[in-house]
């Protein structure tokens, strides 16, 4: 019983951060602080990183998997709560980029273009629905509900994936056409 009352507890919270975290990114990401007249250097470093970072959150993901499919569930935790931080931090630094810095138009013509796009407009709408999936399937095994835990993470699993994977072929797709 007390299981579900951890879970009901921090649905208000999923609910709120599943609402309040694209929202905020979105108004932030239209606040470039250059075009408001702020003197602030683009942090033009920042997308090799985050893109290393979304790679990285891949391989922690799979390992991720292949260790809960050992039975070594402590490793598995810890390296779930990894690619949570992970994906914080490429949140951050992706906000951070894009306020710093002169939008970046993909110049890619051909095929490649629609490709890009199809990949992009995917990765943004999937990593929305991956920000609920992820804080639910957190909670419950932080609730100790392993077998709801389990059927919500084979479908949360190949999304987040989908979401690291992607962002990297965004990054690579598009970083040719960065201003240096």
């Amino acid at each position: 019983m007390e299981n579900n009352s951890t879970e009901k507890k921090y649905n208000v919270w999923i609910t709120i951060l599943s609402i309040a975290i694209p929202l905020v990114v979105a108004l932030l990401f239209g606040v470039n602080l250059r075009k408001l007249g702020y003197d602030v250097k683009p942090l033009s470093f920042l997308p090799p990183i985050y893109a290393t970072i979304n790679g990285i959150t891949a391989v922690v993901l799979v390992w991720a998997v292949i260790a809960i499919k050992n039975g070594k569930r402590k490793l598995h935790e810890n390296l779930m709560k990894t690619a949570i931080a992970l994906s914080v931090a490429f949140l951050a630094m992706y906000v951070a980029y894009h306020m710093t810095s002169i939008e970046t138009k993909f110049g890619g013509t051909g095929i490649i273009r629609p490709i890009y796009f199809f990949i992009l407009i995917t990765h943004i709408l999937l990593s929305i629905v991956i920000i609920p999936l992820v804080l639910v399937t957190y909670v419950r095994a932080l609730s100790q509900r392993f077998d709801r835990h389990k059927k919500i993470a084979k479908i949360t699993f190949p999304i987040w994936l989908y979401v690291a994977v992607t962002g990297v072929i965004v990054y690579l797709m598009i970083s040719p056409y960065y201003v240096k």
